[in-house]
Formats: C-alpha cells, structure tokens, sequence
C-alpha cells in the first residue's frame, strides 16, 4: 500500500525528531512492503519566518491532499513578542480546526525498563500505568470568544455544546472498549455551568454503552488520584484545558515528557500526530533531543489512521526493545548509563525493526 504523509517538522527540535521518525517508518515499510511518500510543509515560527504567517493556506492544502500528518513541534522565544494572533501557537490550533481534528488521544504509559525513573513511590505504580487521556480539541475556553475590558480585565469564555460532548463522549467509550472497559469523565460540575453539561451529556451517551463502566471526578480530584493511584484508570475523558493539564501531569509520571505519543483526529481517518512535548529550543541543533514521542506517534498514526495494526505493533515493539537493551537518550539516563544522540536513537529503532539482534546493550556502558 502507499500512503502521503504530510510532515510539519516545525520549529527547535521538531525537523530532528521528525526526520528519525521518518526514518523508522522507512523500515516499516520496508519490512511489510508499503510505500511511505512524504510532502513537507511550513507551519509555527519557521512559516512566520518564510510566509509572515504560522499557518499558510499552502499547508493547510497539502494536509488535506494527505492521507495524514505528522508534525514536530512550534514556538520558541524568537517569537515569544509577536502578538497572539500571530504567535507559532496560533499554527497549531489553526491546523487542528482546519481539519477538523476534535479528540486529541494522548497514552500514557510506564516502559517497565524505566520504572525507576518515575517519580511516585513503587507502592504508587504497582498497578502499573497505562492510560489514555481523551481531550477534546476543537472547544471550550481555548477557542471561546476572548476580550478585554477598557480597566483592562480579561475575559475568556468557556463553552461546550451538547453535540461537542456528544462526539468525544462516543469516541472515549468505543475506545474503553478496546481497552480495559473503563471510562473516568473529569468536569467541574460543582462550580462551571460549562461542566454541569458536560457531565449530564456524558451520562446520557453512557447509556449507550452497557458494558463500560463509567465513573465521575471533579479535576482537583482527578489530578490528585492521578498521582496517588494512577493504575485506577483506562480512559480520561474531558475537556480541552482540563485534559491539557492533565495529560501533562501523566507524562511526568512515566518519567520523561520525551517518551509520549498523540493522535488528533476527527470524523475521518485523516489525524494529525505529534509528540506532546514542546520544541525544546535550548536544546534543538544539538543531537540531544529523544525521538521517542515522535516514533511512537508515527505507531499511532499506522495504526489509527492507516489501519495497520501489524506494523503499529512492530513500531512499538522496537521502541520497547531498544529500552529493555539500555538505549537512552539524555532524559531518559541514569548516571551509569550511555547517553545516546537523536540520531543514533533513531538509527537503533529503525535497526531493531528489522533485526532484534541488531542493537548492542548499553546498559553497561559510561556516559559518552
């Protein structure tokens, strides 16, 4: 089969992180017999740089010319003073709508051969930690109308219609049963009118769906149970701003931000994927930053987009391998350890989809 990919490396680490998971997704295609073609595009600070603009109509088109899109990272401080209409940022949430993209998937899970870099207490995790947080994308006070008053108070609005519950609520349940059964619904019922429809659309689509157990938290809450029990849950499903915070508290617990994947989609297989890390500009040039995110959303996108579960799995497979054999990059590294570059990163993964006894253990090896 072939397919096109979009690919927006963005800005800071984003062309490195990129180009090692296209370098993986070569393999795949080499070991399964696929044709990956790729069309690149300018989106964030490097399009403001080259168009004036975060999001050019000519990026736009080509993603949706694209069978899917994979995208690195935007910002950066050489555009920190632009207004906000302007800023990389606006890019990313402009792309997002543009296709369409209104369930942000983001799993986070705790690689057994990095257990001791998570920082709960091993009582904490003895559940293990595998999670998918459902966001939904496109709504709430991210995208509410925005204002300030002549003293200067500002107001943003926080809004959700039933029918925008409605589709990720369907989404979060088909997913739970996939998984483990399980769907925790994360609102504020008790303070924002915003959440009281949010809990009371969830309760109606529930119903739908008998054989998936459904419980309820308030977000304090839900953030705190993620820290003291997180192997309680399956499938988070919430809001945009909640599910923002709340995915970036459970990527601190697998014990390295660099370590997780996301999946944005919508009503067709068309999804956007991009690790949730930021573009980490104190450390883009330098062959420092770990792929690992970006290679797994690359799994993410075989396998919900293209429908290629084989081949998600030997993506993940290799990811998982690499570790057991002592890979690390620098955020992933205890002190006995020897620090791998993105690149060799890279080269491990793509080596160990093709050969399992192509990479040395480095378990063993000083700090290069």
């Amino acid at each position: 089969m072939k397919y096109t990919i979009a690919v927006l490396k963005g800005d800071g680490i984003g062309p490195e992180i990129v180009t090692e998971a296209q370098k993986c997704l070569d393999e795949v295609a080499k070991r399964f017999g696929h044709e990956f073609a790729y069309r690149e595009a300018l989106v964030g600070g490097a399009a403001i740089d080259a168009c004036g603009t975060p999001l050019p109509q000519e990026t736009i088109d080509t993603c949706l010319a694209c069978d899917s899109v994979i995208l690195g990272a935007v910002g950066g401080p050489k555009w920190d003073g632009l207004p906000a209409e302007v800023r990389p940022e606006k890019g990313l949430l402009g792309i997002r709508k543009e296709l369409g993209l209104f369930v942000n998937l983001r799993p986070a899970k705790l690689h057994a051969p990095l257990a001791d870099a998570c920082p709960l207490k091993p009582e904490r995790i003895a559940d293990g930690l595998d999670l998918v947080v459902c966001r939904e994308l496109t709504g709430d006070v991210y995208f509410g109308a925005k204002h300030r008053d002549e003293d200067g108070t500002g107001h943003d609005d926080m809004n959700y219609s039933i029918a925008e519950v409605e589709r990720i609520a369907h989404r979060a349940f088909r997913m739970a049963r996939q998984r483990r059964g399980h769907v925790t619904s994360v609102d504020k019922a008790n303070v924002l009118e915003t959440s009281r429809v949010w809990r009371e659309t969830v309760q109606r689509v529930a119903l739908e769906y008998p054989d998936v157990t459904v419980d309820y938290l308030y977000v304090d809450n839900a953030a705190m149970q993620l820290v003291l029990n997180p192997g309680q849950f399956d499938v988070i499903l919430t809001g945009n701003l909640f599910g923002d915070i709340l995915s970036d508290e459970a990527s601190c617990i697998t014990g390295s931000i660099g370590m997780l994947p996301s999946a944005s989609m919508g009503e067709t297989n068309l999804g956007m994927y991009e690790p949730i890390h930021g573009s980490a500009p104190d450390i883009a040039g330098k062959n420092k930053a770990n792929p690992i995110a970006t290679v797994l959303s690359a799994a993410m996108m075989l396998r919900y987009s293209f429908g290629l579960a084989a081949e998600a799995d030997a993506l993940e497979r290799a990811v998982e391998r690499v570790l057991e054999k002592g890979c690390r990059t620098g955020d992933i590294a205890k002190a006995d350890e020897r620090v791998l570059g993105c690149s060799d990163m890279g080269d491990a993964i793509a080596a160990e989809i093709q050969d399992p006894s192509a990479v040395p253990s480095f378990s063993t090896n000083s700090n290069a």
